[in-house]
């Protein structure tokens, strides 16, 4: 097995869904196993790009895959690619050992359907097992406080970088 430090980071994007009154969408996680506690459960989807995949698709497609949503407008991107390392006590148990963390390229969009359109327990695309047991809508700013710890950084970068899109 490789040494931690010499995994390299899996490549990933994010998406902050915003709905009209600037509210962000977070999915409580169906599980996983960095979840050491249930007050840090929630999060924004996000989720693998595919080999030769552009990451503005592979965003729309990991948000359609997590949340049936297709009714978005494209907002923003963070310019930089922003990583998190796993702790090492789970590294080997997640990605099968493969990733010490991920990079990740992160964009807003702005939810232009109806709260009905969005489905966590049985999301658009098929054949993949639901990444999330419930949803809500959630002032951006209180985002960081609800992330598992070692990813706090990102979401603080994530939302710093898209405040100026939020209604709090």
């Amino acid at each position: 097995m490789a040494r931690y430090e010499d995994l390299p980071y899996r490549t990933c994007v994010g998406v902050m869904l915003i709905n009209p009154k600037g509210l962000v969408f977070i999915g409580r996680r169906a599980g996983g196993v960095e979840h050491v506690d249930d007050s840090h459960v929630w999060q924004m989807p996000q989720g693998g790009v595919d080999p030769g995949e552009d990451t503005w698709e592979a965003a729309r497609r990991e948000l359609y895959e997590e949340t049936s949503v297709r009714s978005v407008e494209r907002l923003g991107e963070v310019p930089d690619w922003l990583t998190y390392d796993i702790p090492r006590t789970v590294a080997g148990r997640a990605w099968k050992g493969r990733y010490r963390g991920q990079r990740q390229k992160w964009y807003a969009v702005r939810f232009t359907g109806k709260d009905s359109e969005i489905n966590v327990e049985k999301p658009g695309g098929g054949g993949h097992k639901a990444e999330f047991v419930s949803w809500r809508w959630e002032p951006m700013k209180n985002l960081p406080g609800l992330i598992i710890p070692f990813k706090r950084p990102v979401y603080e970068r994530v939302v710093q970088e898209f405040s100026a899109l939020a209604d709090d």
